[in-house]
C-alpha cells in the first residue's frame, strides 16, 4: 500500500527551530568554527549597518550587535525569526522572508551582508547575489560561508562529478523528528563566476581552522575538523562608483 502522507518540504526549520538552534549554540561545527571566523573576516564593524541574510535563531546577529554594529535579520523560516526576536528583543529589526525572492530593502541600504551557510541551500545564486548587490552600497561587503565544495567529492561514495551543479539530499534529526534537508554543490569556479556575474569583486578566500580553544573542549572531533576542509569563506567588495569626469 502506498503512503499517502505528503513529504515534508526540504529546508523547512520551522518544525525543528527550537532543536536546531539549541544543537548549534555551542557545538564544535558552528560556534567554535563558522561563527568565529565570519567574526574574524567581518572585522571592526561599530557603527556599520549589516544585513544578516539568513539569520537563523540570532547568534552571529547577535555577535555582531555586541560589536557595534546595526543589525537587520532576513529569514525565510517564521520559528526561527521568533527565536532570533526573543534573543535580540522585541524591537529588533527582524523580517522573514526568501532570499530567492526580491528583498524588503532599499538600494544601498547596507554597509555589509553575513550570509552564513545559506546559499548552498539555493540551485541559482544569481537573483539572490543580484539583490544582495542591489542592498549594498558602494564599498560595501559580502562576506559568505558555504559548504566546502571538496566535502562533497571527497567523502561521498560514489564521489559526484566535481563540475556539475547538483544536489544531494539527507535527514536530519532534531528534537524527536526527522526533517529532510536538500543541499546543491558547485565547483568553486561556478561560484566565483555568480559573484562576478553579480557584481562583486572577490577580495578574500579562506579556508579557516577551528578555534584553537575547542580542542580540549571537543577532543575527539577537533582533530578531523582541523584537518580537512569544511566550509568556504568569501569576502566580495562592491566596486565603489568611478569619479565623475571633469567638464
Amino acid at each position: 500500500m502506498t503512503d499517502a502522507r505528503p513529504r515534508a518540504r526540504a529546508n523547512d526549520y520551522d518544525g525543528f527551530a527550537e532543536a536546531y538552534a539549541a544543537h548549534t549554540e555551542n557545538n564544535l561545527v558552528n560556534a567554535h568554527y563558522e561563527r568565529p571566523a565570519m567574526l574574524a573576516l567581518a572585522g571592526d564593524v561599530a557603527g556599520r549597518r549589516v544585513l544578516d541574510a539568513g539569520c537563523g535563531a540570532g547568534p552571529l546577529s547577535a555577535a555582531l550587535r555586541e560589536r557595534g554594529a546595526v543589525v537587520t535579520g532576513i529569514d525565510a523560516s517564521a520559528a526561527m525569526v521568533a527565536l532570533a526576536r526573543r534573543r535580540l528583543g522585541a524591537d529588533a529589526d527582524l523580517h522573514v522572508g526568501d532570499l530567492a525572492e526580491p528583498l524588503p530593502f532599499a538600494d544601498g541600504a547596507f554597509d555589509d551582508v553575513v550570509a552564513s551557510l545559506v546559499l548552498h541551500y539555493l540551485e541559482d545564486w544569481g537573483p539572490a547575489l543580484g539583490e544582495l548587490r542591489r542592498v549594498l552600497r558602494p564599498g560595501g561587503r559580502l562576506i559568505a560561508s558555504v559548504e566546502h565544495p571538496f566535502v562533497a567529492y571527497t567523502f561521498q561514495d560514489p564521489r559526484p562529478d566535481y563540475f556539475a551543479t547538483t544536489h544531494y539530499g539527507f535527514d536530519w534529526d532534531f528534537g524527536g523528528r526527522s526533517a529532510p534537508m536538500r543541499f546543491w554543490r558547485m565547483p568553486l569556479h561556478a561560484m566565483t563566476d555568480a559573484f562576478a556575474d553579480a557584481g562583486f569583486r572577490l577580495a578574500v578566500i579562506s579556508e579557516p581552522r577551528p578555534d584553537p580553544a575547542a580542542r580540549e573542549l571537543f577532543p575527539d572531533g577537533f582533530r578531523d575538523l582541523a584537518t580537512r576542509p569544511c566550509f568556504l569563506f568569501f569576502v566580495l567588495d562592491v566596486p565603489r562608483e568611478a569619479p565623475a569626469a571633469d567638464a
